[in-house]
């Protein structure tokens, strides 16, 4: 097993072995990361990885996942944009008694209705 030099943002520069690291790829772009937890403080690490640094890691032994986009990325946007005060606003309303069971019950009514 291999050592892995890396560098955490609390402790600064660590030693891993490749046991601890993955090597995290987007099926979708094409982009990578790694990732580990920090041997000293144990913080979760990711970091962008050129495909230089994604070969050595590979060729060191350190997996990798693969992951996808979510497709509603793709999806089209319709209707006005979320502001800074629609999210206070149902930060408000999540506070109110009843106001989820509410909600719920107006969405079954509506689907009943269709």
């Amino acid at each position: 097993m291999a050592t892995v030099r890396a560098s955490c943002p609390s402790c600064g520069d660590v030693e891993t072995t490749t046991r601890a690291v993955q090597v995290l790829r987007c099926a979708t772009t094409g982009d990578a990361a790694y990732a580990f937890v920090c041997p000293a403080c144990r913080l979760r690490v990711a970091k962008e990885a050129t495909e230089h640094v994604v070969r050595i890691l590979v060729d060191a032994g350190v997996p990798v996942v693969s992951w996808e986009m979510p497709a509603e990325l793709a999806e089209p946007k319709v209707g006005a944009r979320v502001t800074h005060d629609d999210l206070l606003a149902f930060h408000f309303a999540l506070q109110e008694p009843g106001w989820l069971e509410q909600q719920v019950g107006i969405l079954r009514a509506a689907a009943r209705n269709a």
